[in-house]
């Protein structure tokens, strides 16, 4: 039933998609899935929890890439765990999108107020290693989610929202560029 749901929501969004769709589509009558679900938005805030749950498991690419790395050396390898996971979860992320549109992000709110916890507990099992890797000054927290926001929405503009070359070359160059730009600041300095 959540497999249908998740398909029919982000291909038509909430609103356009009724309690009769999704069961039809799970080959269930929709008493069984009022036995499951009190109502539609349940339904949803179910696959937002589930997505939820996956942004912080080891089924997500970026967050593997995130535990698995030294941050900040580790810049590339976020890169595309940001690409694969915008890959492998591309209907949840368009989720998100339209609980924006149609909730005015109701449901969303809470899962990226929340999101700091998620970098301070990286950076406390780094033991101060992430700090001393950045210059002085620069928030461990803050430089995560910088990353973070920047990759993932590239490739939500590459893959979700279908805007071939964002930045007008190949991704793997932008990953690349993009790392160094992180590492080494873009002004000048003389």
């Amino acid at each position: 039933m959540l497999d249908a749901a998740l398909r029919l929501f982000s291909r038509h969004g909430y609103r356009a998609t009724s309690v009769r769709d999704i069961a039809d589509a799970a080959k269930v009558s929709t008493g069984n899935l009022y036995h499951h679900f009190p109502d539609k938005e349940s339904i949803f805030r179910t696959l937002l929890d589930e997505y939820r749950a996956i942004a912080t498991s080891e089924a997500n690419p970026f967050y593997r890439a995130l535990r698995g790395g030294a941050f900040p050396d580790n810049i590339e390898q976020l890169g595309y765990g940001a690409r694969d996971t915008v890959r492998q979860f591309r209907l949840y992320m368009r989720l998100v999108f339209i609980d924006v549109i149609e909730f005015d992000g109701t449901h969303i709110r809470d899962f990226y107020s929340n999101i700091n916890t998620v970098f301070e507990s990286f950076i406390a099992e780094s033991g101060g290693g992430i700090e001393a890797r950045l210059r002085p000054g620069v928030s461990a927290s803050s430089a995560m989610q910088l990353v973070t926001r920047l990759f993932i929405n590239y490739f939500q503009l590459e893959l979700l929202f279908g805007v071939a070359e964002p930045f007008g070359k190949e991704s793997t160059e932008v990953v690349r560029e993009v790392a160094d730009m992180i590492r080494n600041g873009i002004a000048r300095r003389d």
